[in-house]
Parts: structure tokens; C-alpha cells; sequence
């Protein structure tokens, strides 16, 4: 198992390290938002899928509802991969017709637009100039294809045509990498989310299955063959997604802090028993996340832990669960510590981000540290719920160990680059900083949840929110933020004791970096103010080495 264990996250760290920076022109179209984005603005989307697992096709057709708000461009960029095709789109006029005696009613007229495929990029040519801002307008896509299947889902996703244990079909989509433009039609663009959420349907074209998505059913989904999900709440395009198979449900309520909030459980028939005991923990631990970080973002939605044929995803109101059942990450403990083996690392790690990824979410993947780095800390969180402060520190500082510094955690701007796989647990470690320097619980609480209600349901980037830290704190952070997201330099402090004198520096830092770095001997401690410039302070010499806080990502020379 640990060899298994370690050959996934090698796979997981080359797969989401971007370590070259030859960009395309389809990373600057599909990574930016160019001419064919930027003048309309997602309002809903209804989707439509039909599943032809025998042939690994799928059909179907999505409505965008969209608001004009910038003078339109001759074109509209519709992002769809190289597998799929779109065979027409139409575009719906709206006129106001009035009647004597009636109220306003719609006249809808529909028109087929040109359509050019480019890439992963089709163009659609209309005469979209004649539309002024505000109006909201809507388009129909009819599309199919073969699309892309995942060949190590999550990290390098697509569709998931699998079979289970027992010779069921069973299917899924993870797509947050390969973005969902490859099974759907869509403006792929994180920065666009539908205003209004979505409705989900998705259907195969033999056999009956039991499907769940995100949002809450509007039909019971194990007596009807018509399958619709409804999304109340923004979502990522790369969050849409579904499950097929022969699962058994079963619900519960939580009285949360916004009130009743429904929870749904969907496990493979064969392993509800195992489910119903591995799932016992989310009440739990949506206690936990809403006392540290605000009320559960999407309570209209519901929430759910759905067994799924790949290891896990933060698939919004609908968490992807592939964990084994077992306890860490697939048996194994991240952190070394012995802590990563007392809770399942897959359904804690993949709630949190209804919190970081769902609710607040990163323009631009660039900035996705934003998502991994305060998720990857939620886990700290629960464990301190669970088992006490002392294991949680423990716990985040072990997984610091996982660390490569081989690019700088924030990617390149406009082209789809995540940057460093280090946005996991180096972007945990600059949360976890940065609570140690507040040295209050209830004030690192407070901004946690601070961020979760003025960024509730937003776009953010990076800048945003150092700014709203900085202001928050109160702390000069600026420095350390350079350091720890925009180089891939650990800081090194540098040491001697001299003539009953400490003298100490930083090197390896960026200008302006410093720490209030706790140090100790067995007799004496001390909070050293580092910086590059080299300084001192009386020390008797009561011990040659001195110990450095472990709380703070820093190497010792």
C-alpha cells in the first residue's frame, strides 16, 4: 500500500506541476479573457447529456442565458475540446409583443449562427453588435462526440467509463485540470461562473442507472428515468459533474448555523454498510468547518458524499468520495505524524473546498493556491476538532515534508498555468504562518470566517486577498507572501554565538523579509526579530544549538 501511495503522488505532482512555459495560443484563448469573453457575462446554464457508454459517445445540448455587459464583439468564444463537435448553435431573440387586455408576453425567434472551430475554441458569428448592454440573451448548443477519457482521474481527468466490483457500469467526470469544456459546451473561464446556477440532466442511452449531481433533484432519482438536477448557486464549470451507477441513498438533516441543511449519502449497493460507517464523521465535521470558517456555503444545494470510481473531487454540493474506506489518504498518512490515519483524509480534504475553491474562488488558476492552500489546512482544522491542537500542528507541519520548491507556487497570468504542485501544503504552511503571527485562535477564526462572508460567492485574486489579510491582521505580510508564493527560496537563518553574544540573520530571503522567530536552549528562549542585516543579542553560552520554532517554514544554518 505505501508503494502504491507513493507512486500516486509522484503521478499527482508531475501531472500538476507545470514546469515549462511554452505557452500556445490556445493556453493565452482558453487561459484569458479575450475579445469572444468579455462582453457577456454567464447568467445560467441548462444542460442536457445523453450517454452512449457502448461507443464512448456522448449527445446532448446546453442553454447559456448570458447579459450583455460590454459593447459585444462580432464572435462569441465558446470552449468545447478537439474530441467533441458542435453541430449547430442558435441564437434566441427576445421581442416584447403587447396585446390589449394581455400583459406583456415573449416572442421568441430563433436564429442559426456560424459557427468556425478553432482548437478547443469555436467561434460563433452573429450579428451580436446590435444588442446593447444589459439585455440578457440566450443561445442553444447541440453537440456530440467522443470525449476525452481520464487516465488518471482527478489529475489528468475526463470521462470515466468504469465497471465496479460487482459488474455494474459506473460513471463519472473529473475534469478541474482538463477543464469541462471536455464534456460540455460552455465559457470553460473561472472567472465566469452561472449567476443563477444550472440545471443538470444526464441520462444513459441503454440501461437504467441511478444518476446524482450537483444541487438537489427535482425528480426522486431511483424512481424516475428522467433525470434533473437543479443548481441554485454559482458553480465552476469544472465543479459540473455526475455519477451513474447502481447505488442505494439515504438522507439526513443538520441544524447548522443558517439552519436545516439536507445531506445525502450515495454509495455503490454493495458497500453501504462500509459507507454508512465511513460517513458517519460529516455532521461532525461540518460542525467543525462551520465554526472555523462560516456557514456552509450552499445550504439551497444541499450537501452530498457520493462514492465515485476515481479517488476524490470537490464536486460542489455533490463531493466526489473513492477513498477505499479507509482511514488517511488511501490507508497511508501524509504528514508522517500518525495524525493522517485518524480521519479520511479524502472526504475532509474534498469538503473543505466548498469553503476555499467553491465559495471563494481564484480568477485565474494561477491563483489556485487560494483553493489547495486553505483547504489543505482545513484538515489541520478538522483534526483539532477532533484530536486536540497539539496533534493539528503537529499534523500541518508534517505535511511540509511534501514540499518540492521547483516553481513558485502562483502560475503565470492568462494561460492556464496552475504553478507549483506546492500550492497544497506550502500554501497551508503560509495560512498557518500567518495564524501563528496573529497568535490568537479566535481572531485567525474570525478571518477565516471574515473571508468566507465578504468574498461569499465571489472571484478573488491573490492581491485581494493579502489585502484583506493585511488589513485584517494588521501585520506587515507583504514580504512573506513574496517569499512564500512568488519564489521558491526557503528562507535560511544563519547563527553563531559569540563572546556570550547571538548574532543571526536571514539569507535566501527577498527584500524586506522578516519573522519574530522564536528560539530556545534547554535554559534559555528567546523571539529573535529576523531580518537579512545581521544582529545580535546577549547569550551566555548555555548550549551550543539552539532550537528553532517548527511553526515557521525556515531551514537553519
Amino acid at each position: 500500500m505505501y508503494k502504491s501511495f507513493y507512486i500516486l503522488i509522484t503521478l499527482w505532482y508531475l501531472l500538476s506541476a507545470n514546469t515549462t512555459f511554452a505557452y500556445t495560443r490556445q493556453d493565452t484563448l482558453r487561459g484569458s479573457n479575450g475579445e469572444g469573453r468579455r462582453w457577456w457575462d454567464v447568467q445560467h446554464y441548462s444542460l442536457t447529456v445523453y450517454l452512449d457508454a457502448e461507443n464512448r459517445k456522448l449527445s446532448g445540448e446546453n442553454i447559456i442565458r448570458f447579459k450583455v455587459v460590454d459593447k459585444p464583439a462580432a464572435f462569441m468564444q465558446i470552449d468545447l475540446q478537439d474530441t467533441l463537435a458542435i453541430d449547430s448553435v442558435f441564437v434566441y431573440d427576445f421581442d416584447t409583443l403587447k396585446k390589449a387586455g394581455v400583459k406583456d408576453e415573449v416572442i421568441v425567434k430563433s436564429v442559426k449562427a456560424n459557427v468556425r472551430k478553432d482548437g478547443s475554441v469555436w467561434w460563433l458569428y452573429y450579428n451580436f453588435g446590435k444588442w446593447g448592454t444589459s439585455a440578457v440573451k440566450e443561445i442553444k448548443i447541440y453537440y456530440s462526440g467522443k470525449p476525452r477519457i481520464a487516465k488518471l482521474p482527478p489529475w489528468d481527468g475526463g470521462m470515466i467509463w468504469g465497471i465496479d466490483s460487482t459488474g455494474q457500469p459506473w460513471y463519472s467526470v473529473a475534469c478541474q485540470g482538463v477543464g469541462a469544456s471536455v464534456w460540455w459546451p460552455c465559457k470553460d473561464y473561472q472567472t465566469d461562473e452561472p449567476d443563477e446556477g444550472m440545471l443538470i440532466s444526464v441520462s444513459p442511452k441503454l440501461g437504467k442507472m441511478t444518476f446524482v449531481s450537483n444541487g438537489m433533484p427535482l425528480l426522486d432519482v431511483f424512481r424516475s428515468r428522467i433525470n434533473i438536477w437543479e443548481v441554485k448557486n454559482p458553480i465552476n464549470t469544472y465543479n459540473t459533474s455526475f455519477y451513474g451507477g447502481a447505488y442505494i441513498g439515504w438522507n439526513d438533516t443538520l441544524m447548522g448555523e443558517k439552519g436545516k441543511l439536507d445531506i445525502s449519502y450515495y454509495a455503490l449497493k454493495h458497500n453501504e454498510e462500509k459507507a454508512r460507517k465511513q460517513f458517519a464523521v460529516t455532521k461532525q465535521m461540518l460542525h467543525c468547518f462551520e465554526y472555523w470558517m462560516g456557514p456552509y456555503p450552499f445550504y439551497e444545494d444541499g450537501y452530498k458524499l457520493v462514492e465515485a470510481p476515481f479517488l476524490g473531487m470537490e464536486h460542489q454540493s455533490a463531493v466526489a468520495y473513492g477513498n477505499q474506506y479507509k482511514m488517511g489518504y488511501l490507508g497511508s498518512d501524509r504528514s508522517g505524524t500518525g495524525v493522517g490515519t485518524l480521519f479520511d483524509f479524502i472526504i475532509i480534504h474534498e469538503t473543505g473546498h466548498e469553503w476555499f475553491g467553491n465559495n471563494i474562488t481564484a480568477a485565474d488558476v494561477a491563483d489556485n493556491w487560494l483553493h489547495e492552500g486553505f483547504t489543505t489546512y482545513t484538515e489541520a482544522l478538522f483534526a483539532e476538532c477532533a484530536f486536540g491542537k497539539e496533534k493539528a500542528y503537529a499534523y500541518t507541519r508534517g505535511e511540509w515534508k511534501n514540499m518540492r520548491n521547483d516553481v513558485p507556487v502562483i502560475g503565470n497570468y492568462g494561460v492556464r498555468d496552475d504553478g507549483s504542485s506546492d500550492k497544497y501544503d506550502k500554501g497551508s504552511a503560509v495560512v498557518h504562518m500567518i495564524r501563528v503571527l496573529i497568535n490568537n485562535d479566535e481572531k485567525f477564526r474570525q478571518l477565516l470566517r471574515g473571508l468566507n462572508k465578504d468574498f461569499y460567492h465571489k472571484i478573488v485574486t491573490t492581491k485581494e486577498v493579502e489585502d484583506y489579510i493585511i488589513r485584517f491582521t494588521g501585520l506587515n505580510l507583504k514580504p512573506l507572501f513574496d517569499q512564500y508564493l512568488r519564489t521558491t527560496k526557503i528562507p535560511v537563518l544563519e547563527w553563531y554565538i559569540k563572546q556570550k553574544e547571538l548574532h543571526y540573520r536571514f539569507t535566501n530571503v527577498v527584500d524586506g523579509f522578516s519573522l519574530p522567530l522564536p528560539v530556545s536552549t534547554t535554559k534559555k528562549a528567546a523571539t529573535l526579530n529576523v531580518t537579512a542585516e545581521w544582529q545580535s543579542i546577549p547569550w551566555k553560552k548555555a548550549g551550543f544549538n539552539i532550537e528553532v520554532s517548527p511553526d515557521f517554514l525556515v531551514k537553519e544554518k
